[in-house]
């Protein structure tokens, strides 16, 4: 995936220089999953019976692309002390990405229709039905099937670069080799080590140990977007994954 990898990192260093060399973000990481997977065809019974699959956006597919990019640690300090709203700064990271991850998805878009393959993107956020506040296309789940991680008890993935970040995918017509996942937990609670961490991070009732709550999550995100009205939507928390033993790398590793 280094090719990839390398791609974005030059979309991500031609977006900061464009914006005023804003920079929010480490080194990304990429993965990719086939798109016969029967992990994806999983997903309507796991996520929801609308989920989309890889041919769903593209009938051309062959595979798809998840990428994460992960934010530096002072992004995911300051959320962490900011209180009961998320931090300025958070929000601001979140509007940043959205755009980084649409820049990234057309370069790459670019790129791979140079070589004379198809693709087809998604957005970075906002691909949910508002009633069910479930994605139809869930970046996460489809990041788990790519290799990048394992999920944590705060429905996040954990990443070689830890969970404090963004993801974002595309589906393409070019047969990538799927990446391997993690053959054990990443998570340390998972792992049957005392954590859960990320649990008193959620003081608004979501987040508990084997239940999450996605409307008190969802309550609190518009709590943030509506203090920071200012700015284009930012229906944001991420205090779950701030400042946790795997915000920025595997736990009881060194971080990326």
């Amino acid at each position: 995936m280094e090719w990839i990898e390398n791609e974005i990192q030059s979309t991500i260093s031609r977006w900061k220089s464009d914006n005023g060399d804003m920079d929010f973000w480490r080194r990304p990481l990429a993965g990719v999953a086939s798109a016969n997977d029967p992990l994806i065809d999983r997903l309507r019974l796991v996520v929801d019976s609308e989920h989309a699959t890889a041919f769903d956006l593209l009938a051309s597919a062959k595979s798809v692309i998840v990428f994460f990019v992960p934010f530096h640690r002072w992004v995911g300090r300051e959320n962490d002390r900011s209180g009961f709203h998320a931090a300025r700064s958070w929000a601001e990271s979140y509007t940043a990405t959205n755009s980084l991850i649409g820049a990234i998805n057309q370069h790459l878009k670019d790129r791979l229709e140079m070589e004379g393959f198809e693709a087809s993107t998604t957005p970075a956020t906002h691909n949910f039905d508002e009633k069910k506040l479930v994605s139809r296309w869930s970046h996460k789940h489809l990041a788990y099937i790519a290799g990048l991680g394992t999920f944590g008890i705060h429905h996040l993935i954990i990443t070689q670069a830890g969970c404090c970040g963004r993801l974002g995918s595309l589906v393409t017509s070019m047969a990538l080799p799927p990446s391997s996942r993690p053959q054990k937990e990443w998570c340390l609670h998972k792992q049957g080590r005392r954590c859960l961490a990320c649990l008193s991070k959620c003081t608004y009732g979501a987040l508990r140990e084997n239940a999450y709550d996605r409307r008190a999550c969802y309550r609190q995100c518009l709590e943030n977007d509506a203090l920071y009205s200012d700015l284009a939507l930012v229906d944001v928390c991420g205090k779950c994954g701030c400042n946790v033993p795997c915000s920025y790398g595997i736990p009881m590793e060194k971080s990326a």
